[in-house]
């Protein structure tokens, strides 16, 4: 029963969306945005601890402005992923810029796999669409939702443009399959995970447990890791949609770090470099980072109470 009220709202939304001119929309958003941001008193206070563990310095007022801002562009998230559906590879690209785009094509040139390592930044979503669209075939891991109903909606969307979907749940066979066949492997990296099922890394100076899957799959493979982000070019303009940038870090080379360190300890330092370019990313507009998950739960649990 509760599959078809989502599917019910789903549609009811998606129908506003698709209707209403695009200051009336941004308008509803920020109302929205504000709504959560009075009313999701644990969601709220998550952002807050994860980013004065981030950002030490920013005043109280700073931090919660940016927990304003954050809710807003979720909401926008949320708006975009229904108006990005049946659009085609034009559509799509034609909101897209790439930054530093010579280092992802100096890596597409020695023919080697390649794991795109993102992180829930930006509209990630359209990331990988924008990704296949431009690059060609993609994979990408990720866990079912809960919904069955609205799974097939979001799956739907996920797998246009030859993008394949791996169920991060038996992970391991199918995503070196994709690396084998030279499919573009997105995953996301950025989200806490228990003791023994990552590394402990540093992440704005402070311990985190982060999955070292793409380090794994790269060892295996023989991949290149690339970090990945995409970044919001807000709009002056109400009327207007806003557009997006792709950036792209340092390629991170296993057999490279294998040349000096052990396996477990290239291994150790590529996962560190992908919470380093995360980082980076964040630092330059932390509004647009996904705030809400628990980061530092595994060594400062404390700090949600």
């Amino acid at each position: 029963m509760l599959d078809y009220f989502y599917l019910g709202l789903y549609y009811a939304l998606r129908f506003f969306v698709k209707i209403s001119p695009k200051y009336v929309l941004k308008g509803f958003l920020k109302s929205l945005a504000s709504a959560f941001y009075h009313l999701d008193k644990k969601h709220t206070n998550i952002m807050r601890v994860n980013l004065k563990m981030c950002f030490a310095t920013l005043k109280d007022d700073e931090i919660e402005r940016l927990i304003k801002k954050n809710y807003y562009n979720f909401a926008l998230f949320g708006a975009e992923f229904l108006l990005n559906q049946n659009t085609t590879k034009e559509q799509i690209l034609s909101k897209i810029s790439f930054e530093n785009e010579g280092l992802f094509n100096s890596v597409l040139s020695q023919n080697r796999p390649i794991i795109v390592q993102t992180a829930h930044y930006g509209n990630w979503e359209l990331f990988s669409l924008a990704m296949a669209a431009r690059y060609g075939a993609v994979s990408i891991i990720g866990r079912a939702l809960d919904s069955g109903k609205m799974n097939e909606i979001l799956s739907a969307n996920r797998t246009r443009f030859d993008i394949e979907l791996i169920d991060k749940k038996s992970a391991v066979k199918q995503a070196l399959k994709a690396l084998n066949n030279r499919r573009l492997l997105g995953i996301l990296v950025d989200q806490n995970t228990a003791k023994n099922e990552g590394l402990e890394c540093e992440f704005f100076s402070h311990k985190i447990m982060h999955t070292h899957a793409a380090s794994v799959f790269a060892s295996k493979s023989g991949a290149i890791i690339i970090p990945a982000f995409i970044e919001r070019n807000e709009s002056k303009d109400n009327s207007k949609d806003d557009s997006f940038k792709i950036v792209f870090y340092e390629p991170i080379d296993m057999q490279v770090l294998s040349q000096n360190h052990s396996k477990e300890g290239a291994i150790r330092l590529a996962t560190q470099a992908q919470s380093d370019a995360t980082a980076a990313q964040i630092s330059k507009k932390p509004d647009e980072y996904f705030w809400m998950h628990k980061k530092f739960k595994c060594f400062y649990k404390d700090s949600y109470a």
